[in-house]
Protein backbone atom coordinates (compact mmCIF):
# COMPACT_ATOMS: atom_id res chain seq x y z
CA UNK A 1 0.00 0.00 0.00
CA UNK A 2 1.58 3.20 -0.81
CA UNK A 3 1.63 6.25 1.51
CA UNK A 4 -0.04 9.35 0.76
CA UNK A 5 2.17 12.51 1.88
CA UNK A 6 0.38 15.69 3.42
CA UNK A 7 3.18 17.32 1.27
CA UNK A 8 1.81 15.98 -1.93
CA UNK A 9 -1.38 19.03 -1.81
CA UNK A 10 -0.60 20.65 -5.15
CA UNK A 11 -0.68 24.03 -3.47
CA UNK A 12 2.88 22.94 -1.22
CA UNK A 13 5.38 23.75 -3.63
CA UNK A 14 8.39 23.20 -2.67
CA UNK A 15 8.65 21.53 0.05
CA UNK A 16 10.06 17.78 -1.07
CA UNK A 17 12.78 18.33 0.71
CA UNK A 18 11.16 18.52 4.26
CA UNK A 19 9.49 15.25 3.29
CA UNK A 20 12.14 13.59 2.63
CA UNK A 21 13.95 15.35 6.40
CA UNK A 22 10.51 13.89 8.36
CA UNK A 23 11.42 10.48 6.81
CA UNK A 24 14.74 10.32 7.40
CA UNK A 25 14.32 11.60 10.91
CA UNK A 26 11.96 8.85 11.71
CA UNK A 27 13.84 6.31 10.95
CA UNK A 28 16.20 7.50 13.33
CA UNK A 29 14.28 8.06 16.04
CA UNK A 30 16.00 6.44 19.37
CA UNK A 31 15.73 7.27 22.94
CA UNK A 32 19.21 7.89 23.05
CA UNK A 33 20.94 10.01 24.23
CA UNK A 34 18.07 12.02 26.53
CA UNK A 35 17.45 15.88 25.47
CA UNK A 36 15.09 18.63 26.18
CA UNK A 37 14.33 21.87 24.45
CA UNK A 38 13.46 25.30 25.92
CA UNK A 39 12.25 28.32 23.71
CA UNK A 40 12.10 31.86 24.91
CA UNK A 41 10.76 34.74 23.36
CA UNK A 42 12.03 38.26 23.50
CA UNK A 43 10.21 41.89 24.08
CA UNK A 44 11.12 42.19 20.14
CA UNK A 45 9.75 38.87 19.18
CA UNK A 46 13.20 36.32 18.75
CA UNK A 47 12.58 33.15 19.37
CA UNK A 48 15.53 31.04 21.04
CA UNK A 49 16.11 27.36 21.95
CA UNK A 50 18.40 25.73 23.65
CA UNK A 51 18.63 22.24 23.05
CA UNK A 52 20.30 20.33 26.18
CA UNK A 53 21.35 17.12 25.12
CA UNK A 54 22.65 14.58 28.07
CA UNK A 55 25.96 13.36 26.99
CA UNK A 56 27.68 12.11 30.12
CA UNK A 57 30.92 10.85 30.14
CA UNK A 58 31.72 12.18 26.57
CA UNK A 59 34.44 15.13 26.22
CA UNK A 60 34.36 18.28 23.31
CA UNK A 61 37.00 16.13 21.31
CA UNK A 62 34.47 13.02 20.73
CA UNK A 63 31.21 15.46 20.45
CA UNK A 64 30.53 17.03 16.72
CA UNK A 65 27.85 19.46 15.71
CA UNK A 66 27.35 19.82 12.58
CA UNK A 67 24.47 22.65 10.78
CA UNK A 68 23.86 21.98 7.71
CA UNK A 69 20.55 22.07 5.17
CA UNK A 70 18.62 23.07 7.31
CA UNK A 71 19.18 20.39 9.95
CA UNK A 72 21.80 20.24 13.31
CA UNK A 73 23.31 16.67 13.17
CA UNK A 74 24.99 15.73 16.75
CA UNK A 75 27.10 12.99 16.69
CA UNK A 76 29.14 11.34 19.41
CA UNK A 77 31.87 8.77 19.24
CA UNK A 78 33.99 7.46 22.35
CA UNK A 79 36.96 5.44 21.80
CA UNK A 80 36.91 2.29 23.18
CA UNK A 81 40.40 1.97 25.48
CA UNK A 82 41.11 -1.62 25.45
CA UNK A 83 43.97 -1.21 28.19
CA UNK A 84 41.63 -0.66 30.88
CA UNK A 85 40.12 -3.79 32.32
CA UNK A 86 36.54 -3.04 33.82
CA UNK A 87 34.84 -5.39 37.15
CA UNK A 88 31.51 -4.15 36.28
CA UNK A 89 30.47 -2.38 33.13
CA UNK A 90 27.57 -0.27 33.54
CA UNK A 91 28.11 2.56 31.30
CA UNK A 92 28.70 1.30 27.47
CA UNK A 93 31.09 3.49 25.17
CA UNK A 94 27.88 3.89 22.82
CA UNK A 95 28.11 6.40 19.97
CA UNK A 96 25.28 8.07 18.42
CA UNK A 97 24.15 10.43 15.99
CA UNK A 98 20.90 12.76 16.84
CA UNK A 99 19.03 15.39 14.36
CA UNK A 100 16.89 18.39 14.67
CA UNK A 101 15.01 19.66 11.36
CA UNK A 102 15.28 23.65 11.48
CA UNK A 103 12.45 25.96 9.93
CA UNK A 104 14.13 28.39 7.21
CA UNK A 105 15.67 31.46 9.26
CA UNK A 106 17.01 30.09 11.98
CA UNK A 107 20.20 30.18 12.94
CA UNK A 108 22.32 28.18 15.02
CA UNK A 109 24.24 30.35 17.46
CA UNK A 110 26.76 28.12 19.48
CA UNK A 111 27.16 24.80 21.57
CA UNK A 112 28.83 24.18 24.74
CA UNK A 113 29.45 21.27 26.92
CA UNK A 114 29.34 21.73 30.84
CA UNK A 115 28.31 19.04 33.65
CA UNK A 116 27.89 17.01 31.23
CA UNK A 117 25.09 18.35 29.12
CA UNK A 118 25.66 19.86 25.54
CA UNK A 119 23.81 22.96 24.86
CA UNK A 120 23.08 24.05 21.46
CA UNK A 121 21.48 27.35 21.35
CA UNK A 122 19.66 28.14 17.89
CA UNK A 123 17.32 31.81 17.37
CA UNK A 124 14.73 32.36 14.85
CA UNK A 125 15.00 36.41 14.48
CA UNK A 126 11.82 38.14 14.03
CA UNK A 127 11.29 38.75 10.63
CA UNK A 128 9.05 41.32 9.03
CA UNK A 129 5.86 40.08 7.27
CA UNK A 130 6.74 41.52 3.49
CA UNK A 131 3.39 41.71 0.85
CA UNK A 132 4.44 42.59 -2.78
CA UNK A 133 2.27 43.38 -5.62
CA UNK A 134 3.42 41.31 -8.65
CA UNK A 135 2.82 43.32 -11.86
CA UNK A 136 1.15 40.82 -14.65
CA UNK A 137 2.72 41.73 -17.61
CA UNK A 138 0.97 40.91 -21.13
CA UNK A 139 2.40 38.85 -23.58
Amino acid sequence: MSRISVFSAPFLLGFDSFEERIDRLAKSADGYPPYNIERTIDADGTERFLISIAVAGFGASELEVLAEDNQIVVRGRQKDEPEREFLHRGIAARQFQRSFILADGMIVKDATLGHGMLVVAVERPQTPKIARRIDIRSI
